[in-house]
Parts: C-alpha cells; sequence; structure tokens
C-alpha cells in the first residue's frame, strides 16, 4: 500500500531524514520509533504533504503521494492524529469529529448557503456517520459537550473518532497513548485493534511506549537521527545493538 523510498527532508543545515525507506502492506500495522528529534513526525508530515521533501519518493497505492495537494491527502484515503492535540477547545465533540467528514461533502458554496435540501440531507448522512463512531468509542455521552474540560484520555479518543470518521484505509497515529496511564494505554491498544479489524485499516503509529509498539505492531522501523537503524519483528528489534544504543546511549 505504501512504499517509502530514500526520503530526505533537510531544515536548513539540519537533516531531518536521511534516505529513509521503508514499505507498508494493506492490513499491517507497522511501529514507527525513535528517540526525541529521530525525524518520526517529520515523515508523517511528508506523508500528509504538510512538508515536501527535498529527495526520495513516496508512493500510495500506486499513486505519487509528494505530488498530491495537501487537501487532496484526507480524499486519498489517509487520515492521522496528532503528537499534540489538534481539536477545537470550544466546539462540541460532535462537531470536532465531523471536520474528520468535511473532504467527503460535496455541497458547493451557493448550495450550502442556501440551505438546499440535498445539502440538509447529506448533513444529516455526515452527522449519523459522526454519531456512529462515537458510539463505537464510547464517546456518545459526550457528543455535545466541549471539548475544553475533558479528561486527556477521552480528547485521545475524540482524535481517533475524528480520524475514523474520515473513513481512511492508511491510519497514521502520532503518539496515540502519550500522557495515557496504565490502564488507558491498555484500553487504547485494545479499541485499536478491533476498529482495524472493524474498518479494514491499515496502520502506522509513532509511539515512545514500548510496550503498546511492541504488543500491538507487526512489525517496526526504527530511526535515529533521520537514518533508518532498523527494520524487523518486535522481537528482533528491540534486542538490536543499535536500537539499544539509540534509546540507552550505550552499546548493548
Amino acid at each position: 500500500m505504501l512504499e517509502v523510498h530514500d526520503l530526505t527532508v533537510r531544515f536548513g543545515g539540519i537533516t531531518a531524514l536521511d534516505g529513509v525507506g521503508f514499505g507498508v502492506a494493506g492490513g499491517e500495522m507497522v511501529g514507527l520509533i525513535g528517540p526525541n528529534g529521530a525525524g518520526k513526525t517529520t515523515l508523517f508530515n511528508c506523508l500528509t504533504r504538510r512538508c515536501t521533501p527535498q529527495s526520495g519518493s513516496i508512493t500510495y497505492e500506486g499513486r505519487d503521494l509528494v505530488a498530491a495537494a495537501p487537501h487532496a491527502i484526507a480524499g486519498l484515503g489517509i487520515a492521522r492524529t496528532f503528537q499534540n492535540l489538534g481539536l477545537f477547545p470550544r466546539l462540541s465533540v460532535r462537531d470536532n469529529v465531523l471536520v474528520g467528514a468535511h473532504h467527503r461533502g460535496r455541497a458547493g458554496f451557493f448550495s450550502a448557503g442556501l440551505r438546499l435540501p440535498g445539502v440538509r440531507r447529506e448533513e444529516r448522512a455526515l452527522r449519523a456517520d459522526a454519531d456512529a463512531v462515537l458510539e463505537r468509542l464510547g464517546l456518545a455521552g459526550v457528543a455535545a459537550h466541549p471539548a475544553t474540560g475533558l479528561p486527556f484520555g477521552t480528547l485521545k479518543r475524540v482524535e481517533l473518532a475524528r480520524a475514523l470518521v474520515a473513513r481512511p484505509r492508511l491510519l497514521l497515529l502520532d503518539e496515540p497513548v502519550n500522557g495515557l496511564n496504565a490502564a488507558e494505554v491498555a484500553e487504547f491498544a485494545g479499541t485499536l485493534e478491533s476498529v482495524r479489524a472493524e474498518y479494514g485499516l491499515t496502520v502506522v503509529v509513532v509511539e515512545h511506549h514500548m510496550g503498546f509498539v511492541m504488543g500491538i505492531c507487526e512489525r517496526i522501523v526504527c530511526l535515529d537521527f533521520g537514518r533508518k537503524i532498523a527494520e524487523g519483528p518486535p522481537e528482533e528489534v528491540q534486542r538490536d545493538p543499535a536500537v539499544i544504543e539509540a534509546y540507552l546511549g550505550t552499546a548493548a
């Protein structure tokens, strides 16, 4: 489904990604790990066209993703969550989730302004989809509540709901369990595994919580200083001397 080849990104004199390459098969759950500053979020930003690489290629379902416009990414079937919550605090949980379905709307400027019958039907359908996802993630009870003031673990699920209502085929999760307690991490892992199967998702997850990522992913890619230093099954990667050195600062 996804093929990243020789990807290089520089910000002035800083090389954030240095010839990174890996592939993701359809239906696979891949973990992307590495110390802070390794280039993980920069890679996600390239995949979602928030950042343009200096060289290399990204192919998604046979399409050149680097040539795609940023606003077209959601329509191609790619959705993401953010390391820092990207929610609108004053909007209700339902309206935050509906933002994820924006690209699915077909109403034009004038028809929406005139509130034509087709526009109202479309809005009802999108709202029903959002409510179904909220129910699925146990958020129906807070659907009308503003995002502000809700527990952090709940807000993490709201972000997941917003991504799911976009109907992605490729889901990119940037530190989804960062800041959660042990019980919330276990709950999120179970939820992710079940919605992955239910929605037929391919998932790439950036995460520092090693228990979570090693327990849920079939394959791990490790970055350090913008370079890929290891790739393989979790049990292999966690024993790799280069990975141990990158995290602990000492040879195994």
